[in-house]
């Protein structure tokens, strides 16, 4: 175990054994891939023919460099050609036995000091050490895909690995470029253990039918700035591999997060395992492609689905930054915007806080001089709600406390025009609860813009039960007008993005109260292994610990569901007023402004 780690066996090759096999020989490895399947092994040979040469094509390697990796890549049919190898990893089907069955017979063929690796992103590394007649030799090491694009590698010991066989593959990781990350074996290990919670909550919620699943995929990608959205992502993944990934996990927590949402076994037992089928969540032009294609659940184009009705004034309730960034939304996009605010200098304070927005736009050539200008003589300040009398379209952006809404929604009721639209921009409390405040609950909507709104592409449109049709059409039709992306959903907790976005959040907090991870590694885990782009206690501490732990709450007592409640560590930090980046301590310090 302490000599270099050479000469390298990949047992199976698929996409992720092909992957592995091509970074270890740009890396200067002799690797020898063995599959059972002949055309799956010719498959890894084209692949990596194709990859070398488009790297020569970007003059990433030489035509030199190419060829003598490509001399160190050989396939073979056999286990026994991984008898030279100082490491063999095998990336054969997520079964156990298949697993097992590989590892029982490489015990008969490698050296003593070999070290076995496997790939599973789910099953017990323990599990298939304890079938090994050298335990101490195997220990996980989990790519991910592109594995040639992902940086992070993690490392899974058991509590009968060999630290020597976890230093060598921890400096094997380094040597090709990537982040190892040092995990105890537990399913899902960080990356795994936390996506696929949030990607199994985003299929049941889908299931539900609380909103379509391309509304789902927008609004994690445009709310969070991720790379794919969660149905998509199931369909790269593989339906069938998410199944087994949390059949595994729930079979060691028993929280029901983990249990697989029953749409995930229709589709896998029907065949529909996403992009490799053609078919899963979304259809594609044909199997293996990225290309989605309409099918039947494809939304039409024209989406309002009515008339809505017509908006040429926009009020704005409230003077934080929130309701600033609203109103200069809806002046930028030609609406007239009276802001009003508790008192005149309040007001008068929010459109000064527009104004420096503005002129930072301007200095960056995203608007002219003359376009700020107009923007502000659209907006009126204004110390009192009685300035909303004519206005077509009312949005709250006032504290998140329920009691403080429904007052400001009863005043709106007696102010505001009849056939005004009324909207909250919460983004936890219930939206009729605001409508049962007022005699005309039709008109009220939920808005839930995202922070900083004038940057953030994603509107949340809330329907109610009460909502009128030509409301939730006049939203829509305006959210499209000041250039923002609308996604339906209900009026639920949470909503779309707050309602997957929480219990993961939740979840990392738990790994680290576990003494599972550390926060620099489930935060490196999860930029580098999920394409985040911020890890989880990066995510918390700007949001604000306080807010989080809010809205953790809301969501326990609207679901009931035991997994959903608030981690005691976000509690006690919290009860210690270390909320984060605004208090210079959350659950890392900051230097105090």
């Amino acid at each position: 175990m302490d000599t270099p780690l050479s000469t390298i066996a990949v047992v199976g090759l698929g996409t992720m054994g092909t992957g592995i096999a091509d970074v270890l020989v740009r890396a200067g490895r002799e690797v020898v891939g063995i599959d059972i399947s002949e055309s799956a092994a010719a498959r890894a040979v084209a692949a990596l023919e194709a990859s070398t040469a488009r790297a020569v094509a970007r003059e990433r390697i030489t035509e030199d460099e190419r060829q003598d990796a490509l001399a160190r890549f050989r396939v073979y049919s056999d286990l026994q050609a991984a008898a030279a190898a100082d490491l063999v990893i095998e990336v054969v089907p997520e079964e156990y036995g298949t697993k097992q069955e590989v590892f029982r017979a490489l015990d008969g063929i490698v050296r003593p000091d070999a070290v076995l690796a496997t790939g599973t992103n789910a099953l017990s590394v323990t599990r298939l050490a304890a079938d090994s007649a050298h335990p101490e030799r195997v220990l996980g090491l989990h790519f991910f895909a592109p594995v040639q694009a992902m940086k992070l590698v993690e490392v899974v010991s058991s509590v009968l690995t060999d630290p020597r066989a976890v230093d060598a593959v921890t400096r094997l990781a380094q040597d090709l470029g990537k982040e190892p990350v040092a995990v105890g074996d537990r399913a899902g290990f960080i990356a795994d253990g936390l996506l696929f919670g949030y990607l199994n909550q985003a299929a049941a919620m889908y299931e539900a039918r609380y909103a379509s699943r391309e509304d789902i995929d927008a609004a994690m990608k445009l709310g969070c700035g991720l790379p794919m959205g969660p149905l998509e992502l199931l369909d790269l993944v593989g339906v069938d591999t998410a199944r087994t990934v949390l059949d595994a996990m729930y079979q060691a927590s028993h929280d029901r997060l983990h249990a697989p949402a029953p749409i995930l076994k229709q589709l896998a037992e029907a065949g529909l395992t996403g992009r490799k089928a053609g078919r899963g969540f979304y259809t594609y032009a044909a199997p293996g492609s990225a290309e989605k294609v309409a099918d039947a659940l494809t939304p039409e184009v024209s989406g309002a689905g009515g008339a809505g009705r017509e908006v040429r004034s926009v009020g704005v309730a409230g003077s934080g930054t929130m309701a600033s960034g609203i109103a200069e939304v809806f002046a930028k996009a030609g609406y007239d915007v009276v802001l009003a605010a508790r008192s005149p200098e309040k007001a008068d304070a929010a459109k000064a806080y527009i104004a420096t927005s503005l002129a930072r736009s301007v200095s960056k050539g995203r608007m002219t001089a003359e376009a700020r200008d107009e923007t502000l003589d659209r907006i009126t300040p204004a110390g009192s709600l009685d300035a909303f009398a004519e206005v077509d379209l009312a949005v709250e952006a006032v504290a998140e406390d329920l009691g403080i809404k429904q007052e400001l929604f009863a005043r709106l009721d007696k102010i505001c025009k009849p056939g005004a639209v009324l909207a909250t921009t919460t983004s936890s409390l219930p939206v009729v609860a605001c409508a049962r405040a007022t005699t005309r609950p039709r008109d009220v909507i939920g808005m839930h813009f995202f922070n900083p709104a004038p940057a953030m592409k994603l509107v949340e449109i809330v329907r109610t039960v009460l909502t009128a049709d030509d409301v939730h059409a006049t939203v829509r039709e305006v959210t499209a007008k000041i250039g923002k992306h609308g996604v339906d959903c209900g009026d639920r907790a949470g909503f779309i993005v707050n309602a997957l976005l929480f219990p993961y959040l939740n979840n990392a907090v738990k790994m680290v109260q576990e003494h599972y991870a550390t926060l620099d590694d489930i935060d490196t885990a999860m930029k580098l292994g999920g394409g985040y782009p911020m890890g989880p206690f990066e995510l918390l501490d700007v949001v604000g610990l306080d807010v989080s732990l809010a809205i953790e709450k809301v969501l326990h007592r609207e679901f009931r569901d035991p997994g959903l409640a608030p981690a005691p560590l976000l509690e006690h930090l919290v009860a210690a007023g270390c909320l984060g980046r605004k208090t210079g301590r959350g659950f890392r310090e900051y230097a105090r402004r």
